[in-house]
């Protein structure tokens, strides 16, 4: 078993050209924290996601106030400290002489991001466009579409509001048909198949549905709902902003034609920085949300045509990667479901107390939705955030509400163990008047 005493004793043996060495002596904790998942090799994920020797090195690599317990990691994540540093590195450099440091020297360099994203998803590098966000992923294939008066859209009523008041824009502008569908919270893999399949029509033109939606952490079954689109030759478009670097998974396993997702939320990456994946053949087709020459037409790079931006926030996505990967995308996974089941299977059961996302991996991890009977959420975050310093986001749907819980892999059993405490105070006693 790794621990935090053998860890040390590695390192003040180990020669001084060795990792393990250079990273001890110089304090280094993105280092201690990927030579960490040495110690743990040949374990289950499941086992190591309850080793606090080894998660403490990765919590060791973050840079977080300790006094909040920030559970919102949902929206944004903060970086670990390598990649903060990479980022003001090539920031500084890029401010020495713009012009030439970072058009010419730094910008060119984004090409090694670009090959790093499309290993990791399992596609061509030339099929990845670095963006700022999964927004504006989406928006370029939402908006990039040739479609006509009366084509229907066929999307969910818990798809991403950005992504929904897109769609009503194209509607408003041009008189297509947006048609959002109902979906039971939690639900099976089956029940969202039928779902789409009832609501499909010959006038069905496009499909688009969250890998996992953003409320709930509901995980749809992407593969099979691409393929019935695909049957029917519609377009399918989705959305996996809080999908990619959160369990593991490739293209392969999605087979999908357009995906977008935000690389600042699980991947912890800098803020601003997404990518967009468009399968190879459907490039041509599909116009960019900023205008490039016709030339481009063919070009991944054309959906990066967005003017003047930072060469630092895309560069240091390669440091964000080197983290994650070196944790391991199965125990970073496992890690997540452990903080979420420990808290949750606490209080489930406990009278008023609903669960809204799946205990079973295949259709939730580390982003869920807790509701209490009779109690207001938005009230119940005020009082975790005034009494325990506790953050968490409010979800307020016309079909279900409750609290959106998101720790990430620098969160401690301290803190889910004080929100578990909390949650349960309010099971028994309520809200103080």
């Amino acid at each position: 078993m790794y621990t935090r005493r053998s860890f040390l004793k590695r390192a003040s043996t180990a020669g001084a050209t060795g990792v393990i060495a250079a990273s001890f002596i110089s304090e280094n904790a993105i280092a201690r924290a990927l030579d960490a998942t040495r110690f743990v090799a040949g374990r289950t994920p499941d086992d190591v996601a309850m080793d606090e020797d080894f998660w403490l090195e990765i919590q060791r690599a973050f840079t977080v106030d300790r006094t909040l317990i920030n559970f919102n990691n949902g929206g944004v994540s903060p970086s670990p400290k390598v990649v903060q540093e990479a980022m003001r590195r090539y920031l500084e450099y890029s401010n020495s002489a713009p012009v030439y440091t970072m058009w010419r020297h730094l910008d060119p360099q984004i090409e090694s991001v670009r090959r790093r994203l499309a290993l990791n998803f399992g596609c061509d590098m030339e099929e990845i466009a670095i963006t700022r966000n999964a927004s504006e992923s989406l928006e370029n294939c939402q908006l990039g579409l040739d479609l006509k008066p009366g084509d229907e859209i066929l999307t969910t009523n818990q798809d991403y509001p950005r992504m929904l008041t897109t769609w009503r824009q194209r509607e408003r502008r041009e008189g297509i048909v947006v048609k959002k569908i109902s979906i039971p919270v939690p639900a099976t893999h089956d029940q969202i198949i039928e779902a789409f399949e009832k609501a499909i029509t010959p006038r069905t033109k496009v499909m688009h549905f969250c890998h996992i939606t953003n409320l709930s952490g509901q995980i749809y079954p992407v593969k099979r709902l691409v393929q019935i689109a695909r049957a029917r030759g519609i377009e399918a478009i989705v959305d996996g902003a809080h999908a990619y670097a959160h369990f593991p998974f490739k293209h392969a396993d999605l087979d999908c034609d357009y995906y977008g997702t935000s690389l600042h939320k699980w991947l912890t990456a800098p803020f601003g920085t997404g990518f967009l994946y468009v399968r190879k053949n459907k490039i041509p087709g599909l116009w960019s949300l900023m205008a490039s020459e016709e030339q481009n037409s063919a070009n991944i790079r054309k959906f990066e045509e967005i003017g003047t931006h930072p060469s630092a926030n895309a560069l240091a996505i390669n440091e964000a990667l080197d983290f994650h990967e070196g944790i391991g995308a199965e125990r970073k996974a496992a890690r997540l479901r452990y903080l979420f089941h420990r808290w949750a299977k606490r209080i489930d059961g406990q009278k008023g107390v609903k669960i809204l996302t799946s205990f079973d991996p295949k259709l939730g991890c580390g982003l869920t939705l807790v509701n209490i009977d009779g109690i207001d959420p938005i009230k119940l975050s005020g009082h975790l955030q005034s009494e325990y310093r506790i953050i968490t986001t409010v979800i307020k749907h016309p079909e279900f509400e409750g609290l959106r819980v998101t720790p990430n892999v620098y969160s401690t059993i301290r803190e889910v163990d004080i929100f578990a405490e909390a949650m349960e105070k309010v099971v028994k006693h309520g809200l103080p008047s």
